[in-house]
């Protein structure tokens, strides 16, 4: 056999066998599923390949005329980019990436940057299959990233491509959810232990935080909690805002009855160490195979905390409720024992928004130096896999910064696109390791311009939160790290003589909010000194000073470079964007598919070479 021969045998071996990763071909299943409209006529389903950065859609509508799926904004669904596709009468398909120059005037963008996988219609339904990169250098496609992304959806009666209001559906997604409940084990010992509040009469107030103290199970060895899940009510569910799970110090005096946490009696506000934590739009969460909540051993709580924030802004009488939290535990111990660290802002009485904020950043400040002091042992490297963020109706974005020995070593957490309606537990792609002495910094963004007053920290959901919880191991005693402004500062910073915080609070109601005193309002906020305050499960308290350091911006990945499309400035660089993979078909457009062996030996210029000289012969 000549060495051309062989060369050739080599490379048809090469181009046949795909890369590493998660091909996800026409058949593939994908994983992910949702309807996204209240009828249930649309149906999503989806899955990624984190490796490549392509997600595939499968859309069915109840439908026998074009479909379409996308994604749009919090604020004008002009710029929404839109995939549409259907089938013609006599059989011929037709497929488009396109997007909307105005709220309804769909337009065809220069950049074809879907791959269709399947398109086909029966009596009943329409099904379009395609895939798509995360990030082309189209500037009308939208990014699919791991913040909350809104699809957009919608469909017609025919072949008509025209939007209808009534037809056209948003709903908010993490797509990226990089752990799947199927992919993670379920013990055949599995018990199920409620704790609830049991036919609670709700208030007629808007804002009912009611708490009562329940025992966990009790065990004769050592169990893992592995699962939560919310218990709703179904005519009450959209009144339920969040459920918390505190475990109790073992040495704790615990009331006994249901009362308002946070109010007459201080003692129903005990117990600050979250175990499991629930909130708006939220399911289930299975924690990772190697860690659980412990119960059963003399450092393991035996009491808990159950908080269930109720907004009734109907002012509803008579309304009883039974929610709480269902926990699934089982003898067949894990790995590690987790525990979840809250940061953010410290909620009450410092934290204020301005009224009529385009956007106002506040921020929390977390230093762990004091860490091992607290927990009366030694402290090891807190590995976080998970987390939880929550602000309330003003929220627009949060994120967790991670510094060492004063640089900044990476952002832990972050949704740049924050939804209310849809706080939830989310996986980590990779476990973040916080090391005694790093500082965390949660910086939150709000925007207040369908508002004419102050929006201070506290409990109604129309006041405002700032928070992040870490869920993490191996467990130790600490369970909140929270920081605030010096706002004496910051009021003489406003031109406002005060003498204590008190009064620096108050003066913020004497400021005239134009947006030039919005600015100055927020750069005081980060430029003061922070008082961090560090809080354990036994109620131990510790104070200490920091200042805000500086938060350098994430850079944007590579785009996916396509045929026709447009690169945006910050793209025009080396580094900047990315050949999409070649199209083995002799299509025009960009195939989206993994990249085969040869790709990844030759790199895909030498690749392009390669197949022509197989066209061709050697």
């Amino acid at each position: 056999m000549t060495c051309a021969l062989l060369f050739r045998l080599f490379l048809l071996m090469a181009l046949a066998v795909p890369s590493q990763g998660k091909c996800l071909g026409p058949t593939s299943r994908l994983r992910y599923s949702r309807f996204l409209d209240p009828s249930n006529v649309i149906f999503l389903r989806w899955d990624f390949d984190l490796e490549t950065e392509i997600i595939t859609f499968e859309l069915q509508v109840r439908t026998t005329g074009w479909v379409g799926l996308g994604v749009t904004s919090r604020y004008t669904r002009a710029g929404s980019d839109l995939v549409v596709g259907g089938v013609l009468p006599d059989g011929n398909i037709y497929f488009s990436d396109q997007h909307l120059v105005d709220e309804d005037t769909l337009e065809e963008d220069g950049s074809q940057d879907a791959e269709l996988q399947g398109l086909t219609e029966d009596a009943v339904y329409t099904t379009m299959r395609f895939s798509r990169p995360f990030r082309s250098c189209d500037p009308h496609d939208q990014d699919i990233t791991s913040d909350t992304i809104r699809v957009l959806a919608t469909y017609g009666q025919d072949d008509t491509l025209k939007l209808d209001q009534d037809r056209t559906f948003v709903k908010s997604i993490f797509l990226l959810q990089v752990v799947h409940p199927d992919d993670l084990d379920v013990p055949e010992d599995t018990i199920i232990h409620d704790l609830e509040i049991t036919d609670f009469l709700i208030p007629e107030d808007d804002t009912t935080y009611a708490c009562t103290f329940l025992p966990l199970p009790i065990v004769s060895r050592k169990h893992h909690i592995f699962k939560f899940e919310p218990k709703l009510l179904e005519h009450n569910e959209t009144m339920v805002h969040h459920i918390l799970v505190y475990a109790c110090g073992n040495a704790s005096v615990l009331p006994t009855g249901i009362s308002d946490c946070y109010g007459a009696d201080p003692a129903f506000s005990l117990c600050s160490q979250v175990i499991v934590g629930w909130a708006v739009g939220g399911t289930s969460y299975q924690f990772p195979d190697d860690v659980g909540v412990s119960l059963g051993t003399p450092l393991d709580p035996q009491w808990i905390r159950l908080e269930i924030h109720y907004s009734n802004f109907h002012n509803l009488p008579g309304v009883y409720d039974s929610s709480g939290i269902r926990l699934y535990y089982t003898a067949r111990l894990r790995k590690y024992d987790m525990g979840v660290l809250q940061l953010g802002f410290f909620t009450f009485p410092i934290h204020f928004i301005p009224p009529g904020a385009e956007s106002f950043l506040s921020y929390g400040l977390c230093k762990t130096e004091k860490f091992e002091e607290m927990n009366g042992a030694p402290v090891p490297d807190i590995q976080v896999y998970g987390y939880l963020l929550h602000t309330h109706l003003a929220g627009r974005a949060l994120q967790a910064v991670q510094y060492r020995n004063g640089a900044q070593l990476r952002t832990i957490c972050k949704d740049d696109s924050y939804d209310f309606n849809l706080q939830e537990t989310r996986d980590l792609p990779y476990r973040a390791e916080i090391k005694p002495g790093d500082e965390l910094l949660v910086e939150c963004h709000y925007q207040t311009l369908d508002r004419d007053s102050l929006t201070f920290g506290g409990p109604s959901t129309i006041n405002e939160m700032c928070l992040i919880f870490l869920f993490y191991y191996p467990r130790n005693n600490i369970s909140s790290c929270m920081g605030y402004p010096d706002i004496i500062h910051v009021a003489q910073e406003l031109g406002e003589e005060v003498s204590d915080s008190m009064e620096g609070m108050m003066a913020m109601n004497n400021v005239e909010w134009t947006p030039e005193n919005i600015k100055k309002a927020e750069k005081a906020c980060k430029e003061a000194q922070q008082m961090v305050i560090i809080k354990t499960i036994d109620e131990l308290v510790e104070n200490t000073t920091g200042w805000i350091p500086e938060i350098i911006p994430a850079t944007r990945g590579p785009c996916l470079e396509s045929s026709g499309g447009k690169v945006e400035p910050q793209d025009q660089t080396p580094a900047g964007f990315r050949a999409a993979p070649v199209a083995l078909s002799g299509s025009s457009t960009a195939t989206l598919r993994c990249l085969p062996l040869a790709a990844l030996l030759f790199g895909q210029g030498v690749l392009s070479w390669l197949l022509a000289t197989l066209r061709v012969g050697v």
